[in-house]
């Protein structure tokens, strides 16, 4: 403990520079705020709300530097926020922006990193009052950047991060006027409201609306860039049906009139039961040959070709927003190649009464590796029949915008509901451990169930996997300013590391590792497959497999070591973890991440647990904490380990030496030793006890000639 004591005083007294710096730290760390003000001779620190650092010339105030994260962190496609340097003028324009953080999988596969900063560079000398629109083609009253090929998503929360930190700060400083108005409560459908309809009427009405566009109206949008050319591929005049790119109607769902004639009773009354409080569903049905869901887009991703835009909100779709259109029931409607219905979650403040636009991402193909976007929007207002307005009180205004992650908390209430049960599941399972160990075949079925549920549910749905860069974070956090609204906007990561940390003081390292970890999980059903198979098992040695449990130590100190200089840096270094790649990104990677990932769940087939026991940082990580648990609620018996080497013998993680000795720190938790020790068939100590005990049951006198005749029963064996 005297090392571990000096290394973290020598981690303190290091780091005090770092927490000194203020005004230098900018010059220092973010060398790109200088190319923003090439005149500037000081730089202030980083405060007020939203932070910024005010920058001089002299004593003229010539505009302020600020990072997208601490004051618009809008997460990304990764779930994360990208965190862009930005700066601003006093007359409201941009003077610089480039990209310090991000955590996109997207631009780690074929796709370089320098497509992002090029990207968020056409942001500058751009005004804070402009409407900017990611993607080609001109339209009156927006400014144009280009797009990221094969990474729309990703420029769009840039965008929307860069405009809306910028906004903030200038209204904050007096750059721009605050933006005040009456708060106007939002909409509410008449639910009661219904008139039978048929596809004239509500067509007629607007209630169902439409974007139609035939090919030389996509060459036109095209027209400004330098890849023009015939967008169609066939002949054909104008007016004939070859002629059509996309005749796509959109409408918004809840109104009965619309939703009940459109779905019929029965699927009407399904979709609002899908619904959540203040969640809402839009239609959107086409033909032609341009698909607005497209095929690019994976389990747990964004549909990149549509989205919808009210007010300085852009709501975006992932799939979990998605159902499809099965049956229809208005009179007179026409067929549709694709019908989807999308759903508005709780964390976008939708209004239903006011206008909103539906914008369709059109894409040209102009290379092997490279495109252009341009983007066609349609406008929406429902009828005011369907709806009813509230009046808000005169004296109401707009309300400061509530945190972030609490609308992304919101948002996923679902998937938070489901972790918590699990997490309570598996608390009653560690709780009752010893009345489900007593029945081996229960906890078979229970352990193998939670394992696939980690690694399915919460390893590849809900990319609930914990890393070593979690710590790093967590640690550099705590010496340069922590933050808790950094970490929330991550709930399924939050809620594991706050479970984590408590099961640490109760239980150890190993109920995380060895229930909880979707890599881990992996590994396991991988030995458990391979013993089935009867693929031999290959275990190490004793004195060469308790030296091989340091490799995972030393590791986590370079790691750490490296993230006192740069914490990206030890992300990249972190990649010793193969969590990544086959439970982020589920093996969709460059082929020697795949090997090294797919080659750790091979050995583990032969060798269980192989990475976990040799390799994790993360499980070194947590084995350190672990030290000062409460509690050792795994029994031993006095016979453990001498003469009685079961347990130790059966332990696929080696965790049991031979003097019958469970080590807490590398433990896994399976509970596979609490099986033996509840087993009347195969711990000596019970297998006696219930031979006498089924001896007195047939005979009592031979029981009492037993006890007088201690040594017969051993010469009779």
């Amino acid at each position: 403990m005297r090392w571990l004591s000096l290394s973290l005083l020598v981690l303190f007294l290091t780091t005090i520079p770092v927490v000194c710096l203020q005004a230098e730290e900018i010059e220092t760390h973010f060398p790109q705020a200088r190319t923003f003000f090439p005149l500037a001779d000081r730089f202030g620190n980083f405060e007020g709300e939203p932070p910024a650092a005010p920058v001089y010339r002299g004593k003229e105030l010539l505009g302020y530097i600020l990072r997208t994260k601490e004051v618009a962190a809008i997460p990304a496609y990764s779930g994360k926020p990208i965190d862009v340097l930005v700066g601003v003028d006093t007359v409201g324009r941009i003077t610089g922006a480039e990209v310090l953080e991000h955590h996109e999988p997207i631009l780690l596969v074929g796709i370089p990193e320098r497509k992002l900063y090029e990207f968020s560079r056409q942001h500058v000398a751009k005004k804070l009052t402009d409407r900017i629109r990611v993607g080609a083609g001109k339209r009156e009253g927006f400014v144009n950047v280009d797009a990221i090929t094969g990474a729309t998503v990703t420029a769009i929360v840039v965008n929307r991060s860069i405009m809306r930190a910028v906004r903030k700060v200038a209204m904050a400083r007096g750059i721009i006027p605050p933006i005040r108005q009456q708060a106007e409560m939002p909409a509410t459908v008449r639910e009661n409201y219904f008139r039978e309809s048929d596809w004239v009427f509500l067509t007629g009405n607007g209630a169902i609306r439409r974007l139609l566009l035939n090919h030389s109206e996509v060459e036109e949008a095209f027209k400004e860039t330098s890849e023009a050319g015939n967008f169609n591929a066939e002949t054909c005049q104008p007016g004939q049906a070859c002629d059509i790119f996309i005749d796509l109607y959109y409408s918004y769902l809840n109104p009965p009139t619309i939703g009940r004639n459109l779905l019929g009773e029965a699927g009407y009354n399904w979709l609002m039961g899908e619904l959540g409080p203040g969640e809402h569903a839009i239609a959107v049905m086409a033909n032609g040959v341009y698909s607005f869901k497209g095929s690019g887009y994976v389990r747990g991703g964004i549909f990149d070709r549509i989205q919808l835009v009210q007010g300085e909100q852009t709501i975006l779709f992932r799939d979990r927003d998605h159902h499809r259109m099965e049956d229809v029931f208005l009179r007179g409607m026409p067929k549709f190649q694709e019908k989807e219905i999308f759903i508005i979650r709780q964390g976008y403040e939708f209004d239903p009464g006011s206008p909103w636009q539906l914008e369709l991402l059109v894409r040209r193909q102009v290379g092997a590796l490279q495109s252009v976007y341009t983007t066609f929007t349609a406008e929406y207002e429902i009828p005011e029949a369907y709806i009813e307005r509230a009046t808000p009180p005169p004296s109401a205004i707009t309300a400061e915008e509530e945190p972030l992650w609490v609308s992304i908390w919101r948002e996923r209430l679902i998937e938070i509901a489901v972790l918590l049960f699990s997490l309570l599941l598996l608390t009653l399972i560690l709780i009752f451990q010893d009345w489900i160990a007593r029945r081996p075949k229960l906890l078979t079925y229970v352990r193998n169930g939670f394992l696939l549920f980690t690694l399915i549910i919460i390893g590849w749905y809900l990319s609930g996997q914990l890393s070593v860069v979690n710590i790093l974070a967590f640690t550099n956090a705590m010496f340069q300013g922590f933050d808790w609204n950094t970490f929330l906007v991550d709930p399924i990561v939050f809620i594991l590391w706050t479970f984590v940390v408590v099961t640490l003081l109760l239980w150890g390292r190993g109920v995380y590792c060895g229930w909880l970890c979707p890599f881990g999980a992996l590994q396991q059903l991988a030995n458990e497959l391979g013993r089935k198979l009867r693929i031999p098992q290959w275990y190490i040695p004793e004195p060469v497999h308790e030296r091989l449990w340091a490799v995972k130590y030393l590791i986590l100190f370079v790691l750490f070591g490296i993230s006192l200089a740069s914490v990206s840096t030890a992300e990249r270094y972190a990649e010793v973890e193969p969590f990544k790649t086959a439970i982020i990104l589920n093996f969709q990677r460059e082929w020697p991440f795949v090997v090294y990932a797919a080659g750790l769940v091979v050995i583990s087939a032969f060798n269980s647990k192989f990475y976990c026991k040799y390799l994790c940082p993360l499980g070194a990580g947590l084995a350190i904490p672990a030290r000062f648990r409460l509690f050792s609620w795994l029994k031993r018996r006095k016979e453990c380990g001498s003469p009685c080497q079961i347990c130790a013998n059966e332990c696929t993680v080696q965790a049991i030496n031979r003097l019958g000795e469970i080590n807490a720190n590398e433990c896994h938790y399976c509970l596979d030793c609490q099986k033996s020790y509840w087993n009347d068939h195969k711990c000596p100590p019970l297998v006696h006890l219930r031979k006498r005990c089924e001896r007195a049951a047939r005979s009592p006198e031979s029981v009492q000639w037993s006890e007088n005749n201690p040594g017969q029963d051993d010469q009779n064996k």
